[in-house]
């Protein structure tokens, strides 16, 4: 690999404890993801990171969930964390969604040139109101996961600490998302991948599980073989996350429509919903909604209220959030011999 960089590379870990625990391990069938396994997966991320030249690593503390447990890994195998360039960041925790946040400010204040997110579609978002142009490595440890991926974090470590390093030119390793950008009297907001409009009227357990509910739907992209609400676009047209357009879907109750589709909304929970009608969704082309009461969730999560007389804007924007492409970036490091001129290998 090519000699480190002159100034010290800082890079930022921030893993969800609340991930993978919302209602729908009620309400479906979802798995619990493990704080255990969490604080595992940042171990592995740092060495990936380590091996590639970052020199300091920043992580997002919590109350007992993850932190000691990171602590007492890093120990077993030398010295402080201090010692091994990985620290906490000094922050007021509440254990809620402002903690995401807080950290993302820090990191992008201390200048990190990265930022690995552990957590579902949510704490992606989360992440992705505050952290600009700063390149994302998503990796999924949520309940329903569209955004993020799952991969070793060790392999994702060490494709982040390419990136973060400059080894890897970000044309060769980043990808530049859509998103959805969403206006609702006088407040903006964002959805990486989709923003559902419901007929409750109040944001109650936040997460929707239920598809009668669901009137309208906006999506970025929608994989066929996705999960969560996408995958109700993903059934009428596959959308990719590289094409140019999204998907707009109107929903009616099953016994009002002909058109039907059933799609993987939760983990173990299929259901029938009904279509009236869908569409692309066109950049930067403003879709207007009036007229109606209830709740809109963004990335499966109940966020905004509005009322009969709200003026609700939804549009899609193609610059969104830059993320790290693994495989992209790994195999441009194996075709200019990035890792073996690291490992000592001069051919």
């Amino acid at each position: 690999m090519s000699s480190s960089p002159a100034r010290p590379t800082r890079v930022g870990i921030i893993a969800n404890p609340a991930s993978g625990r919302d209602i729908r391990r009620l309400t479906s069938r979802a798995s619990v993801f493990p704080n255990a396994e969490k604080a595992s997966m940042i171990v592995r991320a740092i060495a990936g990171l380590q091996a590639a030249g970052v020199h300091e690593v920043l992580l997002m503390p919590d109350k007992g969930s993850i932190s000691p447990l990171v602590y007492r890994a890093l120990d077993m195998n030398g010295p402080s964390t201090e010692g091994q360039g990985v620290r906490f960041l000094d922050m007021t925790v509440s254990e809620t969604i402002q903690d995401t946040l807080t950290a993302t400010e820090a990191m992008r204040d201390a200048g990190v040139t990265a930022i690995i997110v552990l957590g579902g579609d949510g704490t992606h978002r989360a992440v992705s109101l505050r952290s600009g142009q700063i390149p994302l490595l998503a990796l999924s440890t949520g309940t329903n996961n569209a955004f993020p991926e799952m991969r070793e974090a060790t392999v994702a470590g060490l494709a982040t600490g390419l990136i973060a390093t400059g080894a890897v030119p970000p044309a060769a390793g980043l990808r530049r998302n859509k998103v959805l950008q969403v206006h609702c009297d006088g407040r903006d907001d964002i959805a990486l991948v989709d923003a559902c409009f419901t007929g409750h009227e109040y944001i109650g357990s936040r997460a929707v599980w239920d598809s009668a509910v669901v009137e309208e739907l906006f999506v970025t992209f929608a994989a066929a073989d996705g999960i969560g609400l996408s995958a109700i676009a993903g059934q009428l047209e596959p959308v990719s996350r590289t094409a140019q357009h999204g998907l707009h879907v109107r929903c009616a109750p099953v016994g009002d429509t002909p058109r039907r589709v059933h799609a993987a909304i939760a983990p173990g929970l299929v259901s029938e919903i009904g279509v009236r009608e869908y569409s692309h969704l066109v950049p930067h082309e403003p879709v207007l909604i009036e007229g109606r009461s209830g709740t809109i969730a963004l990335d499966g999560e109940r966020e905004i209220e509005y009322h009969s007389r709200s003026r609700i804007e939804v549009k899609l924007d193609p610059n969104g959030p830059v993320t790290v492409d693994v495989a992209a970036t790994l195999t441009y490091a194996a075709q200019h011999r990035l890792m073996r001129g690291y490992v000592g290998d001069a051919a």
